[in-house]
Order: C-alpha cells, then sequence, then structure tokens
C-alpha cells in the first residue's frame, strides 16, 4: 500500500539525517517533487519552506515536474563526449545531458528512474553489470581487490568463506581500540578519495576529541569525472566497505555510521540495503557486534546530483538537511562534524583497506608498495586506451608501466596525447612529464596530483583546447556559488576556452589567463576552486601551439576585444 506523505514524514523523523531519504521516497512514489509534498516536508521536519526550496533545487536530480523521475538523462561527461554523447541525446527524444555518472569504462550511460542503461546508440541501450576489475599482472598482489573476482563475494556467504568480517570479529574481541589505531598508523594508510592524510591519525583525533556521540561517514559520492573504482567496490565487495566502516566505528568509538551514495548509482544502492540487512540479521552489526556488546549502526544515505558533495563539509551539510555548501575551516569534522559532533570522513577505497590490513599485518601493507611507498592504489583508466577499467597498482608504480604493459597503450594506430590526473582536478600530463610514477611526490612535482586515481587518456586526435573547455564548463557548471573566486573564475575561464571572450592579443590572454588561476587557487573557498585552474595552467604548459591558435582563430572569427 502506498504511504501518504504524513506516514513517510512520521517514519522518516525516527531516523537520523531524516531529508534526504524523505525527499527520495516522495520523489519515487509520485515521479517529481510537488509544490504539496514540499510544503509538508517543511512543516513535519520544521524547516523553513524558502530553505528547503533552496536546498532542493541545488541538486540536478530531484525533479519539480510531473514525470520528471523517469526522465532520459544523458552522461556527457569527457569520455561520453569523445563516444557521441550529445549526439545521443539528440536521438533521444526529451532527454537532457547530465556530468559524469561515473561509468567512464563502458560508455554511454542513460538514467531512467532507477535504471542505468547503457549504449552508444538510441537503439542498442541495455542494462549492464558493473565490470569486475581487470587481473593484475603475475606476481603483483592486490589489497581491496584480492577477492573482488571471487564468486558470490557480494553475498554474505561469499564474503566470509573468504575471510570476510574475520577482522571486524578479531577487533572486538582480542584488540583494543588503541590497539587497532596504532595498527592502522603502522600500516601507513592514508586516505585514498584525494586528500592523502593519514587514516590512523584522523580517527585517533575523532576518539579523542571531547563531545558525541561520535560518528563515521563514508564518502561514496564518487563525482570526480574520470572515476568509477567505488562503484565497482560497492557492487561485486559491498561487505568489504561495511567491515571497513565498522571497524572505523570500533577504533574511534562511534556507534553509529552513515555511508552517503552519489544519486547516478541507483543499483548499488539495493546492494549496499541488502548487504546491511543480512549483516544485521546474522549478528555482525547492529547492537550486539559478535556478542561483544558493542554497537554499530550503519544508515544509507543516497544524494540527488551535485559534485561539491564530494567535498566532505558540504557531504556534512547535506546529511543534515541543510544546503550543501562548503563549511569554512577550522573548525575540522574530526572535532565539529556530523551535528557538531566529532566524525571521521572516509572514502570508499581508504575504508575497503582497513579489513585486510587487520587481517595481515601493518608490514604487509606497507610491503605492497614500491620503494618508500605504502600500499596500493586503485586506478580508473578511461578515454583512449585498449583496456579502460579498474587497476589496483602498487604505490609508486611508473605511470608508463600502467598505460602500455597493463592497459595495452592506445587505441590502435594511436599514440597517446595526453593524460588527466585525478579524474579532472589535476589537469593534464603530456611529453616528458608521463614519466612519473603513481604517487604523490612524483606527480605533485609535476604540478599535479594523483587524488582519487582517475586517469584519463586522449590520443593524438583530440582538440585539447576542446577537451579543456569541456573540462572548465563542468567546473563551472559545479561550482556551488559560496565563494565568487571560483564562481566567477571558473566562468571567465570557460569562455576564454570557448573564444567566446578576453583579450584577442595572445600575450595578454596568457596573463589574464594566469591572473584568474592564481586568484582562484588563492581565495577559494574549497577544492574545487584550487583545482580547476590546473586545467588551463596544463593546457598552456604542454600545447602552447594549441593555444595560441585557438586565440587566433578566436580573435578572426568574433573579433572580441577586453
Amino acid at each position: 500500500m502506498t504511504q501518504t506523505t504524513d506516514e513517510l514524514i512520521a517514519d522518516a523523523l525516527l531516523q537520523p539525517a531524516p531529508l534526504l531519504p524523505l525527499l527520495h521516497r516522495l520523489h519515487e512514489r509520485d515521479g517529481y517533487l510537488s509544490e504539496e509534498a514540499l510544503r509538508a516536508v517543511s512543516k513535519g521536519l520544521r524547516t523553513p519552506l524558502a530553505d528547503l526550496f533552496g536546498t532542493v533545487t541545488f541538486y540536478h536530480h530531484f525533479s519539480r515536474e510531473a514525470g520528471g523521475l523517469d526522465a532520459l538523462r544523458v552522461c556527457t561527461g569527457p569520455i561520453c563526449r569523445l563516444n557521441g554523447a550529445e549526439q545521443l541525446v539528440d536521438a533521444l527524444e526529451g532527454s537532457t545531458g547530465m556530468a559524469c555518472s561515473g561509468r567512464c569504462d563502458e560508455p554511454i550511460p542513460v538514467l531512467r528512474g532507477g535504471q542505468t542503461l547503457v549504449g552508444l546508440r538510441a537503439d542498442a541501450l541495455e542494462l549492464r553489470e558493473t565490470p569486475l576489475p581487470p587481473a593484475p599482472p603475475q606476481g603483483i598482489e592486490e589489497c581491496v581487490f584480492a577477492h573482488i573476482r571471487d564468486d558470490d563475494r557480494k553475498q554474505l556467504a561469499g564474503y566470509r568463506r573468504t575471510g570476510g568480517y574475520q577482522a571486524l570479529e578479531q577487533a572486538v574481541t582480542s584488540m583494543t581500540p588503541e590497539a587497532l589505531l596504532d595498527l592502522i598508523d603502522a600500516s601507513g594508510l592514508t586516505g585514498r578519495g584525494g586528500a592523502g592524510f593519514p587514516t590512523g591519525r584522523k580517527w585517533r583525533a575523532v576518539r579523542d576529541a571531547s563531545g558525541g556521540p561520535k560518528t563515521v561517514v563514508c564518502n561514496a559520492d564518487e563525482g570526480e569525472p574520470g572515476c568509477f573504482k567505488d562503484r565497482a567496490l560497492m557492487d561485486h565487495d559491498p561487505h568489504g566497505v561495511l567491515e571497513g566502516m565498522a571497524l572505523a566505528c570500533i577504533a574511534t568509538g562511534a556507534s553509529r555510521a552513515f555511508l552517503y551514495l552519489r544519486y547516478e548509482y541507483p543499483e548499488t544502492e539495493h546492494v549496499l540495503l541488502r548487504a546491511i540487512e543480512d549483516a544485521e540479521a546474522a549478528g555482525i552489526l547492529g547492537d550486539d557486534v559478535f556478542g561483544s556488546g558493542q554497537t554499530v549502526h550503519l544508515h544509507l544515505r543516497r544524494g540527488a546530483g551535485a559534485y561539491i558533495c564530494g567535498e566532505e563539509t558540504s557531504l556534512l551539510n547535506s546529511l543534515e538537511g541543510k544546503h550543501p555548501f562548503p563549511r569554512n575551516r577550522p573548525p575540522y569534522p574530526v572535532t565539529h562534524g556530523f551535528e557538531g559532533t566529532p566524525t571521521a570522513v572516509n572514502n570508499v577505497e581508504t575504508l575497503s583497506s582497513v579489513a585486510p590490513i587487520v587481517l595481515h599485518g601493518a608490514e604487509w601493507y606497507r610491503g605492497l608498495g614500491l620503494g618508500d611507498h605504502a600500499g596500493t592504489k586503485v586506478i580508473s583508466l578511461s578515454g583512449d586506451i585498449e583496456r579502460p577499467g579498474n587497476y589496483e597498482v602498487p604505490m609508486g608504480l611508473p605511470l608508463r608501466t600502467l598505460l602500455f604493459e597493463w592497459a595495452g597503450g592506445g587505441r590502435k594506430g594511436h599514440e597517446i596525447q595526453a593524460v588527466t590526473m585525478a579524474g579532472l582536478s589535476g589537469g593534464f600530463l603530456a611529453g616528458d612529464d608521463l614519466d612519473v610514477t603513481l604517487d604523490e611526490p612524483s606527480i605533485r612535482s609535476k604540478r599535479s596530483f594523483l587524488g582519487a586515481g582517475g586517469i584519463m587518456v586522449f590520443d593524438e586526435t583530440r582538440d585539447m583546447v576542446d577537451v579543456a573547455h569541456s573540462a572548465m564548463e563542468f567546473f563551472a557548471h559545479e561550482s556551488c556559488g559560496k565563494c565568487f573566486p571560483c564562481r566567477i573564475g571558473t566562468q571567465r575561464l570557460t569562455e576564454r576556452l570557448a573564444g567566446s571572450a578576453g583579450p584577442t592579443e595572445p600575450g595578454a590572454w596568457l596573463d589574464e589567463v594566469a591572473d584568474i588561476n592564481r586568484t582562484m587557487k588563492e581565495t577559494s573557498a574549497c577544492g574545487l576552486g584550487h583545482a580547476a585552474p590546473l586545467i588551463a595552467e596544463s593546457l598552456v604548459r604542454y600545447f602552447p601551439a594549441a593555444v595560441q591558435n585557438h586565440i587566433a582563430h578566436s580573435s578572426r572569427s568574433t573579433g572580441l576585444d577586453t
């Protein structure tokens, strides 16, 4: 029986972080969010109506028009554009484009309600499961992908057959939280979502902070174009993510945790809900973890489409039902996170690494890396590459080894011209700078960074100015608008890369773009404003002739001036 709006509101109020799940239930029931429903939500949750409307309309996927839930949305991210996404939008009547939806390894995804269809033509769209990662070369040992290809790994029984939840049982029955923290410290595990902060240090700060209840948040809002590793982990190894979250709770003293899942992974939501239910039914999660008397409750919350929610403080505001702007820091989430309580926010890959570390030891994990680098990193590889997919590589592996030996090099008959790093956020690498190793010190020495590990490949047939323009257009669209350096700067850079505004004399154009880049990096409030300039900077650095031609062409065709 369909629940009434009042019944849905009453149920939501029984749970923490009620707004997003309530809006999703209404959206799914009615096919859109009506004004009547929003007025009822405003009254029931005691949220000012103007604030609620501002929050709802900030997200890309909440429809305010009848039938909007089932309207087709086509990914027009960088890799899908290379494969004809804009033509697919034109071919699918009533469809609209959307930002990268995390299927760069199998373009082009099309969202329809709660389903993801994939295909290159309007008459060839089909449902597909998330691809398994390619097997590693002989002699390479994995951490998070070690058992992901095993039969039935996503089911509780299959997970437990390969050692699943042994680490959690060990942690609650024969280890102290201090010993667990010491182990994670010794392993050298750092955040795999982009920031690279030491995981043990973050957890210890939460445990030592005053106040509570303490909280763990899994950031599964994988919105960076070119990144799709977390989807593979959640779809094929969901219990690995949950066990990592539970271990984080034990280490920090938290009894509650939230998994914040990006909207564009509708099928993943069902996989995770089933995993949580099965683990609770088995007494692994809940009020009495493995009979230890310790409590760990995991809650799934689905976003609604906003790149900025991948920034941890924006995500926390979103969870709380607020407008998802980034927060000013300090204070930091480790002391003032979800609802003002000490909170550990970690990425999916980071949390999936924890149980193997507990089972095999800190030295084992450190030994997976090359040289002085600890552990592994999952790289999402897509674009003009022979074998796209997710690759778990030793930290410190040469980039060229991944591109040419593991992934088969560029498309047949073509040469690799450039790659992006950190999805889009690290800008381009090209030429001799492809001779880096996959670790932060090496890549930062080339004025880029590894970040979340998305690498998009572009061969010599691609117009790199056009690629840069598309990337900047994405950042301009996704800027939350809170701070003007990012809000205005991304728009101005988009215009200049489009050739629709700016100086027509090359020296003046370059000086102005450099000034915008510098201002954004020095004064923007969050990582989006710091990262977007790297696209323009690296374009100028690696492709000066293409930039000069672009400026000259813009001058002839538009007659623009400053």
